[in-house]
């Protein structure tokens, strides 16, 4: 059974793995600079995808009162180890901002989406989208406050956050699906093309914040922060989040899904809210190249644990 979830892995990570190294060589031999492709992320990409994922989920109502409760507590419980470790270790403003980025956010979109429907199949999928959903929403609104917070008072953090479409694509999606109107087949089709650049643009930033991480000298802090990080994602997230799960009584497929999405590694999300608003993106961008490569050997157990 081992051999058989390698072998899956292999054919997800495979194709996941082109547009990462296409930002590799544009960085390395174009200079390409992500800025400009996080703006297009966070006020264009992200609300697409928000809206279509909204529009197409199909849950119970029991599935997304677990869901959204995991969410919001999974959230709370990370941010709040995640504040207390950054204490402890005296770390920079930037650096906590970075650290509550990497423990509290995982790339359940581009990577974990996929790793579900292979490990679980259409009906793990369809329990996955509302976690996903929440993810994209709480990232690109708590997330912007998680990180403009390093640089801006609580104020002006909130103010930046609600600067962002993402909250209000939300509601008009769920606005449409209470009230049954439904898009011309023309915006939908143009909404699904941007939603569809989502996945390959935010990798192709990914490659190219990887090839900049994996160069360059660190001061004491930032390497004490990237300890933080990785033991925070790869054991402390995976621990709390089933005890979670188990406290709200998830039944095996949902508590396997939801507990498999909250293992993945950094969201690249977490690098491109830590570049627009300086939470040190470097140290983000590493814990994210080494939560990915070490979630190669530890999803396959995790997988293997919770399969129903």
């Amino acid at each position: 059974m081992l051999l058989s979830l390698l072998v899956t892995l292999y054919h997800v990570f495979l194709p996941l793995s082109l547009p990462v190294l296409a930002g590799i060589l544009l960085r390395r031999f174009k200079g390409l600079d992500t800025k400009p492709l996080s703006v297009l992320s966070l006020y264009v990409l992200s609300p697409a995808i928000i809206f279509t994922t909204l529009i197409n989920a199909r849950v119970s109502a029991g599935d997304v009162g677990i869901t959204i409760a995991f969410s919001v507590i999974n959230l709370l419980a990370m941010w709040g180890v995640s504040l207390l470790l950054g204490r402890l270790l005296k770390l920079e403003d930037a650096e906590k901002a970075g650290l509550t980025l990497v423990a509290s956010f995982t790339n359940c979109v581009n990577y974990g989406l996929p790793l579900v429907l292979l490990a679980f199949g259409q009906a793990g999928l369809d329990k996955a989208a509302v976690y996903v959903v929440m993810q994209i929403i709480i990232v690109n609104t708590v997330g912007v406050f998680f990180a403009a917070r390093s640089h801006f008072s609580v104020r002006k953090a909130g103010a930046a956050m609600l600067k962002l479409p993402a909250l209000y694509v939300a509601a008009l999606a769920g606005l449409l699906r209470l009230t049954g109107i439904e898009l011309t087949d023309v915006m939908q089709t143009g909404i699904n093309l941007l939603s569809g650049a989502y996945s390959p643009v935010v990798l192709i930033i990914l490659g190219a914040q990887m090839i900049g991480a994996a160069h360059g000298e660190w001061q004491p802090n930032l390497q004490k922060a990237f300890r933080a990080g990785l033991a925070l994602r790869l054991f402390v997230a995976p621990l709390l989040s089933w005890l979670i799960l188990l406290l709200l009584g998830a039944e095996p497929l949902l508590l396997g899904v939801l507990l498999v999405l909250a293992s993945m590694p950094t969201a690249v999300n977490a690098v491109i809210l830590a570049e627009q608003f300086g939470a040190s993106p470097k140290f983000v961008s590493r814990c994210i190249l080494w939560t990915t490569l070490a979630s190669f050997a530890l999803l396959p157990v995790l997988l293997v644990w919770t399969a129903p």
